[in-house]
């Protein structure tokens, strides 16, 4: 048995460990010249990584309509689920950006082009900045609600770019958003007199891009999740694009409906699941051809 001095040196031994292994975030921004303005993100950066050399996949966390940078490290608890994941060894180490862009939608809308601006943009800072995998199998998505939408979206247009993609309680009516969901007043979906106009919604989501999509010869897992009691009927929309996907590629495409609502409860208990499902398609930390250095962000500290 332990007298109380071991005890003590046994529980500073499991804090220090733990303080060692785990990532931090850091808070960032670029000047993006598709918004016309900064855009804001947020970086996890895995134990070692200043010193390793190596290069990293990178994962994509978007946000819903009404968050922004912050969300997935608030209320999503991403760092601490990083750090889980890594150390169990269910994840490999990995860098995982959280972009902030409110009421966007991740599209080139009628107020911001906030597609262009992450892929122009925002993309290759990222690369700039950190040493990142730019292969295919070293960039993956996940998204909630509108993030999900937009997910979903990036998943099916740019298909070379991503090697798979998870959308939780993805806001993607196939027909048209219900009244109370905030697609209705919200700036990417607004005609020319500045009301909803469902033209717009129909052009951009994602039933226009699946021909397209099919046609071409690369395939992107996804996973899928939903609350069984969403209030805007996201539940029965995940498990339409469910459907529609399981139909051309069955062993691609995954569904969770679980019990729940539309709330981070649902999202930060299913990015586990995603996470583990995204990266059994991402490429592990690997040599860096030019073994370079970064030069280090800002740190915010680890929250």
């Amino acid at each position: 048995m332990l007298n109380a001095a071991g005890a003590i040196v046994a529980l500073l031994m499991i804090v220090l460990g733990g303080m060692a292994s785990a990532g931090e975030l850091r808070c960032e921004s670029i000047s993006s010249p598709a918004l016309g303005r900064d855009m804001a993100f947020v970086v996890y950066v895995p134990d070692g990584y200043q010193s390793s050399g190596l290069q990293y996949p990178v994962l994509y966390l978007l946000h819903g309509a009404g968050g922004d940078e912050n969300s997935w490290s608030q209320y999503g608890r991403i760092q601490e689920q990083a750090d889980k994941l890594i150390a169990n060894g269910s994840i490999p180490q990995t860098l995982i950006v959280m972009p902030g862009c409110r009421e966007c939608w991740w599209i080139d809308g009628a107020k911001d082009k906030a597609e262009t601006a992450f892929w122009k943009d925002l993309v290759p800072a990222v690369a700039s900045r950190y040493r990142t995998i730019e292969a295919r199998n070293g960039r993956l998505f996940a998204g909630l609600s509108a993030g999900g939408y937009g997910a979903v979206r990036f998943g099916l247009k740019y298909t070379d770019q991503i090697a798979a993609v998870a959308a939780l309680s993805p806001a993607i009516y196939a027909t048209s958003p219900p009244e109370i969901s905030s697609a209705r007043y919200q700036p990417p979906f607004m005609g020319a007199d500045g009301k909803f106009d469902n033209n717009v919604w129909a052009s951009l989501n994602y039933p226009n891009l699946v021909g397209a999509y099919f046609k071409q010869p690369l395939r992107v897992p996804f996973y899928l999740a939903s609350g069984d009691g969403d209030k805007y009927g996201i539940a029965f929309e995940t498990a339409l694009l469910f459907k529609t996907l399981f139909d051309k590629q069955p062993d691609m495409t995954e569904l969770r409906i679980v019990d729940g609502e539309h709330n981070w409860v649902v999202w930060a208990s299913a990015i586990e699941g995603a996470m583990k499902y995204l990266y059994r398609f991402s490429a592990p930390p690997q040599p860096s051809p030019t073994n370079s250095s970064v030069a280090p962000a800002v740190v915010a500290g680890r929250r």
